[in-house]
C-alpha cells in the first residue's frame, strides 16, 4: 500500500525504499545491482539504504555508481557508521570517507548502526556538529530498544532523532509489544529492514509453506514474497527497505504499492504469526 512517510523534521517520504545490505560485495555483479537500483529509482523508491560496514564500504561505492545519472536533489540518501567510529575521533573521517564513496556532498540522514561503547551524547553532539558543517541534513539510529530510545530522547538535541531502524518481518514482531507504541507517541517513523525475512531457513520454510500465506498470496495474485512485503507496508509510520539485487526483484517489489491487504486478511496473518504476548529482547540480524 502505497504511503507518504513524514519525519519529525517535516520531511516526507515513499513508505517504500531499497535496501543494500550485501549488495557491491560481487564485482561480477556490479553492473547488474546498478541496473536494479537504477530501476528502482526510475520506479520512484529513491530513498536508498546503505552503511560503511557493508562489504566494507562497497556497498557504499555501488550506491556512488548507481546515482551518477541523476539529481541528487531527486534521491533521499541514507547511510549508517559503526558503533565504534561514532565518536569525536572517528566520526567525522568516517563521515567524509562514505560521501567520497557515495560520491556526494551531503548525507539525508546517517544513523547510528547499533548502540555501542561511545556516550550516545557524544554521538549526538557528533552529528549535530556534522549538520552545521553540512555533510549531513538530519540524523537516526538503529537497532535501539526501549531503553535505548529512552536515554536518547532524554539528552540533549536526542528529540532530533528522525527514524529507528530495525529487524521486522511478519514472523518477527517482538517491537510490537512496547517498541513500535514508543516510537509512534514520539512521532519517530520505524525503517524495517528484513521486510521479507532474512537469513532465517528455518523460519522462512514455516512462512513459505503457510496455508494462510499461500491462500491470501493466490487470492491477489501475486508471490509470497510481495505478500510478506505488503504487511509490512501497511503498519503505520514504517518504510520498508528490501534489498533486491536485480531489476526484475525491484519491479516485483514496486508493485506491491498497489496492493492493499482488508482486515480480514491482516487478521488472518496476525492469527497466524502472532506477536509474542510479553516482551523479548531486539533481535538484531
Amino acid at each position: 500500500m502505497k504511503k507518504t512517510i513524514q519525519f519529525p523534521n517535516g520531511e516526507s517520504v515513499l513508505n517504500l525504499g531499497q535496501g543494500t545490505w550485501k549488495l557491491g560485495e560481487d564485482p561480477s555483479k556490479h553492473d547488474q545491482e546498478v541496473d536494479a537500483l537504477r530501476t528502482g529509482i526510475d520506479k520512484g523508491l529513491t530513498l536508498i539504504d546503505t552503511a560503511e560496514m557493508y562489504g566494507s564500504g562497497k556497498s557504499e561505492q555501488l550506491v556512488g555508481d548507481a546515482i551518477k545519472p541523476y539529481s541528487r536533489e531527486d534521491l533521499f540518501l541514507v547511510s549508517k557508521v559503526y558503533p565504534h567510529n561514532a565518536g569525536e575521533k572517528n566520526i567525522f573521517q568516517s563521515a567524509e570517507q562514505t560521501l567520497q564513496r557515495m560520491g556526494v556532498d551531503e548525507l539525508d540522514l546517517y544513523l547510528l548502526h547499533w548502540p555501542g561503547s561511545v556516550p550516545l551524547q557524544e554521538t549526538v553532539d557528533c552529528f549535530e556538529e556534522l549538520k552545521r558543517q553540512g555533510k549531513i541534513k538530519n540524523w537516526g539510529v538503529s537497532n535501539f530498544d526501549l531503553e535505548d530510545m529512552q536515554e536518547l530522547l532524554s539528552l540533549r538535541n536526542g528529540e532530533n532523532c528522525q527514524t529507528n531502524q530495525v529487524l521486522y518481518h511478519l514472523a518477527s514482531r517482538g517491537i510490537e509489544v512496547v517498541l513500535r507504541d514508543y516510537l509512534r507517541e514520539n512521532n519517530i517513523p520505524m525503517m524495517a529492514y528484513c521486510p521479507i525475512i532474512g537469513q532465517e531457513p528455518d523460519l522462512k520454510d514455516k512462512v513459505y509453506n503457510s496455508p494462510t500465506i499461500k491462500n491470501i498470496a493466490k487470492d491477489h495474485g501475486i508471490s509470497v514474497i510481495q505478500l510478506l512485503l505488503a504487511f509490512v507496508m501497511q503498519q503505520e509510520q514504517t518504510i520498508a527497505i528490501p534489498k533486491a539485487s536485480s531489476s526484475d526483484h525491484v519491479s516485483q517489489n514496486v508493485d506491491v504499492l498497489d496492493i492493499s491487504l482488508s482486515k480480514e486478511e491482516m487478521s488472518l496473518l496476525d492469527e497466524a504469526f502472532p506477536a509474542p504476548n510479553e516482551r523479548i529482547p531486539l533481535r538484531v540480524q
